[in-house]
């Protein structure tokens, strides 16, 4: 008797604590469009570039990306101009390919400036990401640092978004920005659906000044405070995180310092893993820099996700073995899936892909399992990765 309303009342309390936290990410996020739709675009900043220091020094780092990065520097040569304009480094990780060759034929006919920048020439060769990105901080000559993905895509307004986002919040230090992920099938559509949670949250957070987590396809930071809270001092030896840890760094020294880019403008695309084992080795990478952080918030957030996601297999279990009656179980069901719907419904509308909404229950049928198993295994910390090996 007891273990029943043990059970139950967990099972609930589980669905309760989820519904009411995923209620409360939905209604930050339609805030944070509708600010971005209120205000006007900042006066001022869409001048031809000047031929001071650029605004923005906007950083890639590659490795062998030779296929996907003309796509991504031919975005950039139809960016929409800014007063000071804008650079690009991009950071040759040891690549076996022609990445470096790509980047030095755009050099010679960009209308802005093009650097490659080639890690093993760096002292101590160190290779990565966390080392590429701290090869182009250092190397960087602009005051804000813009950083995306080799293989992602950039609307035309991408840069001019976040100029005119930095005017609208001259305090800021920090501005994550929104991505989709681009596909074709269920396991892309899948794929989509999930990050497009991790967008919504991470962004909720932010307006919450509780900042969670970000994505490195799309954000932006001063470059004096990389410098002022050390870079990625702390958390070298984790391979994955040059995005997340930063962000919980410079909101521990900066509290309120840490904006969302509510705008359509500034939507990163980037494409899904094509196959199921890619998504896994991609996740494990996620996950492995989950026991690394410092801060509760992040934590507390995995872990309540988590707890939600095994309803579906935990509460079916207590169902069959009669501890739990099968009202409670539905309603606890009930209650995660409609906690989805109010965080995913405004979120795939903005990423204009509300149809991805009725793959809600899918995507919950499978997704405890996979999540135990990325869980689990970036707890290990071992994981392969651009042809890479990585060790805790």
């Amino acid at each position: 008797m007891m273990s029943g309303i043990f059970g139950a009342g967990s099972l609930l309390l589980v669905a309760g604590g989820y519904l009411h936290r995923m209620a409360g990410f939905g209604r930050a996020w339609r805030q944070l469009v509708a600010e971005a739709e209120d205000t006007p675009a900042a006066a001022g900043l869409t001048a031809e570039s000047s031929t001071e220091s650029p605004a923005f020094s906007v950083l890639i780092a590659a490795r062998n990306e030779a296929d996907n990065l003309p796509h991504l520097l031919t975005d950039l040569l139809r960016q929409q101009p800014i007063s000071g304009g804008f650079e690009v480094l991009v950071v040759d990780d040891h690549s076996t390919d022609d990445t470096a060759r790509v980047v030095e034929q755009l050099a010679a006919t960009a209308p802005f400036p093009v650097r490659l920048l080639r890690l093993a020439a760096q002292p101590g060769a160190a290779t990565g990401k966390k080392a590429a990105v701290q090869a182009a901080v250092q190397a960087a000559r602009a005051p804000w640092l813009l950083l995306t993905d080799a293989d992602c895509r950039v609307p035309a307004g991408w840069v001019q978004a976040y100029a005119h986002c930095i005017a609208r919040h001259p305090a800021a230090r920090f501005i994550s920005g929104p991505v989709l992920l681009t596909g074709h099938g269920w396991l892309a559509t899948l794929q989509g659906l999930e990050l497009a949670g991790l967008v919504g949250a991470g962004a909720a957070g932010i307006a919450r000044q509780r900042p969670t987590m970000c994505n490195g396809a799309n954000l932006a930071y001063r470059r004096q405070d990389f410098f002022a809270v050390h870079g990625f001092r702390g958390n070298e030896q984790v391979a994955s995180g040059d995005d997340e840890f930063l962000l919980h760094k410079l909101h521990a020294a900066f509290p309120g310092s840490i904006r969302f880019l509510a705008d359509p403008a500034a939507l990163v695309s980037t494409p899904a893993q094509p196959t199921l084992r890619q998504l896994l080795r991609q996740r494990v990478r996620w996950a492995s820099k989950w026991r690394h952080y410092q801060t509760w918030a992040p934590q507390q957030l995995a872990v309540l996700v988590l707890l939600a996601n095994l309803l579906f297999p935990v509460g079916a279990g207590l169902w069959l073995l009669g501890v739990v009656p099968g009202g409670v179980v539905l309603l606890s069901w009930a209650a995660k899936l409609l906690g989805d719907v109010l965080l995913l419904r405004p979120v795939l509308r903005f990423l204009r892909r509300p149809r991805w909404l009725w793959w809600v229950p899918v995507l919950q049928v499978a997704y405890a399992p996979y999540a135990l198993l990325t869980g689990l295994a970036g707890l290990r910390g071992s994981y392969e990765w651009k042809g890479r090996q990585v060790r805790p």
